[in-house]
């Protein structure tokens, strides 16, 4: 369904660092690094050049920034602070597939994240139309024919992998965690991992890009668009043991992705054996990201740090 950031109107195995691009830039020490060498495969137009926009609404009584026209995708490395438990996660951040709600679901998720002693790797991806989105003149979900986020989510991963004892990490504790749009592009991963959808271009591309477990945080596009809880069948036709253990968060209010989202999801997941938690919420709605407001949904970055040491991501808490 249409994504309310976007509705509301919002006023290669060693990678050279480049120059910084236009559009949004992360805070000072940080630096954006193409995941391309030259322009991504399945390249399509963008109505213009990349640019970022401060919301005039507030979530917990603070604005947004989002980001719209990413044509070339990036990610920024945000090291893990204390101490290094050699786990890594990959942010996606929602905006169904049209925009990048770059910090209400992204650097704020890192800040978080690096406080937990986890590496955090956000990624920049394509968008407008780079998954399935809401069409408003259709009325209808579009589907595009190339998955260019999905791409750039693969690549990435891959990457994150071959340079991980470089960035300190554990290769065989990486993990992607995603909201909205981007919980169905964790999604994606967890079940697309085994070919690539473009031609490797280097020996990151080489290197396997299966996430070792998934968060999904008021996923959309999983459940069939029909009020039913069938799962989406590009989702579930890969579905195998190999898929990681994956945590699930929705609201039962949610009007923008439905909690059947999640409930479609769970239970292919559970029908083949993969270890999956979910937690449903009464009320919340949608696209809170991290920030605490008053429903106890928004409790649930703890929950995960909980459900991270049991399986063995990170030390368990006490």
């Amino acid at each position: 369904m249409k994504h309310p950031l976007f509705a509301l109107g919002l006023a290669a195995a060693a990678l050279p660092l480049a120059a910084q691009p236009p559009g949004w830039q992360p805070s000072p020490g940080h630096v954006q690094i193409p995941i391309w060498p030259g322009p991504g495969p399945d390249a399509q137009p963008v109505p213009g050049p990349e640019y970022a926009m401060t919301s005039k609404s507030l979530i917990a009584g603070r604005h947004f920034v989002s980001v719209f026209n990413v044509s070339q995708p990036t990610l920024t490395v945000y090291p893990a602070l204390g101490v290094n438990t050699g786990a890594a996660v990959v942010v996606f951040p929602g905006g169904g597939y049209m925009d990048l709600a770059i910090d209400l679901e992204g650097t704020e998720v890192c800040d978080w994240l690096t406080a937990k002693g986890v590496t955090c790797i956000l990624l920049k991806y394509r968008v407008p139309h780079s998954g399935e989105y809401w069409d408003e003149h259709l009325k209808r979900e579009v589907n595009p024919s190339t998955q260019m986020a999905l791409e750039d989510a693969q690549r990435t991963v891959g990457l994150v992998r071959a340079r991980a004892a470089e960035w300190r990490i554990d290769p065989h504790k990486i993990g992607v965690l995603g909201f909205s749009a981007g919980g169905h592009l964790a999604a994606a991963m967890s079940t697309h991992f085994a070919r690539r959808l473009y031609r490797p271009v280097d020996a990151a591309d080489r290197v396997s890009c299966r996430p070792d477990f998934a968060v999904a945080i008021y996923p959309g596009h999983l459940a069939r668009d029909d009020n039913s809880i069938a799962l989406n069948p590009d989702i579930d036709s890969n579905i195998t043991l190999q898929t990681p253990p994956t945590f699930l968060l929705q609201d039962e209010d949610d009007h923008v992705d439905r909690v059947e989202d999640s409930l479609s999801y769970y239970a292919a997941l559970k029908r083949v054996g993969v270890p999956v938690e979910m937690h449903l919420y009464a009320q919340g709605g949608h696209a809170f990201g991290l920030r605490r407001t008053d429903f106890p949904v928004t409790d649930w970055p703890r929950l995960v740090e909980i459900w991270l040491g049991t399986i063995g991501m990170i030390p368990q808490s006490r």
